[in-house]
């Protein structure tokens, strides 16, 4: 569990390889994540954008951008949280995620988030450091 707090907004992450939808003889590894965001800060806010910067053990960089998470621009008041599940496809058998939310407090106010830097290792692997 990897987990990082920025103006008041607890962000927790937990990824799990999902051999299932891998197939490492074709270099296809996939990582599924549970996101847990939670507000702990006394004002309401809305979740408008996501950044997410992956890269493989090759040194590949993806950077994905866009509106909300799974399709959804949540409003948290104080006090709420929201979760969600979502995932990652690698040519490689590791890499990292981290990446941060653009929200909106209820002034009209951008907080950027920090989502916490998490690894996408295989089970019983030794780690690449990125």
């Amino acid at each position: 569990m990897f987990k990082a707090k920025t103006h008041g907004v607890s962000v927790t992450v937990m990824p799990v390889y999902i051999d299932e939808r891998s197939n490492p003889e074709s270099s296809q590894y996939f990582w599924a994540y549970r996101v847990v965001i939670e507000n702990e800060s006394d004002q309401m806010l809305q979740l408008l954008t996501r950044y997410w910067k992956i890269t493989d053990s090759n040194g590949h960089v993806e950077e994905v951008r866009g509106d909300g998470v799974i399709g959804e621009q949540p409003v948290l008041k104080s006090g709420e949280n929201f979760s969600y599940t979502s995932g990652c496809p690698l040519s490689t058998p590791s890499g990292i995620m981290v990446g941060s939310y653009n929200m909106q407090n209820e002034k009209g106010e951008m907080l950027e988030v920090a989502v916490p830097a998490f690894p996408l290792d295989l089970p019983d692997i030794h780690p690449v450091i990125n």
